[in-house]
């Protein structure tokens, strides 16, 4: 029972990093900042334009620099001698956010048989559930692992709320989303 209850803090704590660095592009990212602009931000805002753009790309074009994350997250466990199973699980999601991203974009048909059964059971992340972020005002459901982060972050006001302490402790307001004006 407590390697279930581990391996399901684990799943929330992916969901949660992925919520946190979508959240962030899509809040404060500028295409003309140096290096993020262009890796990030960019293909963020065409994302949200052309939803299903990325879809067409490989895992590699859409997951490497997550991969990268992944194995510095575990060799700094391992340093650190901390390298545990959860360690693994997590660089594990960490590095397949944006693909089950992408599944959450993509057809039963595209996706075939054994993702489509995923989203079925909500394991990983419904294409229903997703759509969500993808409607105005485009400032919800930023975890994009699971279904079930993204009630209980937005009923309790995490991202707005976050938002108000940039703003009150730097003046930084979001960014507003020109996807928004279509």
């Amino acid at each position: 029972m407590i390697h279930l209850l581990e391996f399901m803090a684990v799943v929330m704590l992916a969901d949660f990093v992925s919520g946190f660095f979508h959240w962030l592009e899509d809040s404060y990212g500028r295409e003309d900042f140096p290096i993020t602009g262009r890796l990030y931000t960019k293909p963020n805002i065409l994302h949200h334009h052309q939803p299903r753009h990325f879809v067409k790309h490989t895992w590699l074009q859409s997951s490497w620099d997550l991969a990268l994350f992944g194995v510095v997250t575990v060799f700094t466990a391992w340093l650190l001698h901390l390298l545990a199973w959860q360690v693994w699980l997590f660089a594990l999601l960490g590095a397949n956010a944006n693909q089950i991203h992408k599944w959450a974009h993509r057809s039963r048909k595209e996706n075939g048989r054994f993702v489509s059964l995923l989203h079925d059971l909500r394991l990983l992340q419904s294409p229903q559930h997703h759509g969500h972020h993808h409607t105005s005002p485009k400032n919800s459901h930023y975890c994009v692992i699971t279904n079930f982060l993204n009630p209980v972050l937005d009923g309790i006001g995490f991202w707005p709320g976050l938002e108000w302490v940039i703003h009150r402790a730097f003046g930084i307001l979001r960014r507003i989303d020109s996807s928004l004006g279509e």
